[in-house]
């Protein structure tokens, strides 16, 4: 979900500790490399100073502190960091949404953030308000569900709906609306924006948390988040770090970083300093 631009890497020392050794000749994760997107507020951005920022970001630094990880943060496309994961040009891939398609092929840490998706249209376009606007709906749910998004069909049928390219977004609208609405994939969720500003395309579906991000912005004004909430079915709203598979060492660690931070309270406190949503996931007892 990145526009082209030249790769920038930004390394932090998380703490002057490393790993406890580990037996045999299990890996060394005293340096990690981490893939990140950078064009994906507030999740994660590349600031007016050229260094990366946002909840992913300051969550990260952490992450690596509790982990005691010096962590190398290197941002890329969004459509590159899964192959270049499994190349090994990473070993960790932020704000990596969990659905069944991508545990095919990585491995996850539990959740670090538990998110929501919904519309972005311009308040003067041609789509109209949605039902359950602002309300949470679990699409698993489907006596409740599959209403609402009939609804949602026939109100978008025949528009052009702009979507992020290799998302779950992507997913669902081809999933549940791709035989009613021309469908136009970007390779970022500003880029898709523009194009709902200008006219050409007729409504977005993006994550909740950048869609809040957004039009809290000076300069948004023209655009609304219409819609419910949506999680389930194949939105990948459960947000972890992804890793290659076979990986048990480094998702331990990080495993039991994520806990941690989601106890205390550090997920709830940088979740809302960047989203104003709380993100904390509910997480699966400790085995």
């Amino acid at each position: 979900m990145l526009i082209s631009r030249r790769l920038l890497p930004a390394v932090f020392l998380a703490a002057a500790s490393t790993l406890a050794a580990v037996p045999g000749d299990a890996k060394d994760w005293s340096h990690v490399r981490v893939g990140v997107e950078g064009a994906f507020p507030p999740w994660n951005m590349i600031g007016s100073d050229g260094k990366l920022a946002g909840f992913d970001i300051d969550l990260s630094q952490d992450l690596c502190r509790r982990a005691g990880v010096e962590c190398e943060l290197i941002a890329g496309e969004w459509t590159s960091l899964i192959p270049s994961l499994n190349a090994g040009k990473f070993d960790l891939v932020l704000t990596l949404g969990i659905n069944e398609a991508r545990k095919k092929v990585v491995d996850f840490t539990i959740p670090y953030a538990s998110g929501v998706a919904t519309f972005i249209i311009a308040k003067n376009g041609a789509v109209p308000a949605m039902p359950m606007t602002g309300e949470r709906i679990n699409l698993n749910d489907k006596a409740v569900a599959d209403p609402v998004m009939a609804e949602i069909g026939k109100l978008i049928k025949g528009k052009t709906i702009g979507v992020v390219q290799s998302t779950s977004q992507e997913q669902l609208i081809r999933a549940y609306f791709g035989d009613a609405v021309e469908i136009r994939t970007y390779k970022s969720s500003p880029e898709r924006d523009l194009d709902i500003r200008a006219g050409r395309i007729d409504a977005g579906f993006d994550s909740g948390v950048y869609a809040t991000s957004t039009l809290d912005k000076p300069g948004n004004e023209d655009l609304a988040m219409t819609g419910p909430l949506m999680k389930g079915a194949m939105l990948a709203t459960e947000v972890a770090l992804g890793m290659r598979k076979g990986e048990t060492e480094l998702k331990a660690v990080f495993d039991k970083a994520i806990r941690e931070a989601a106890v205390d309270g550090t997920i709830r406190k940088l979740s809302v300093k960047w989203s104003k949503i709380d993100l904390t996931p509910t997480l699966p007892p400790a085995e």
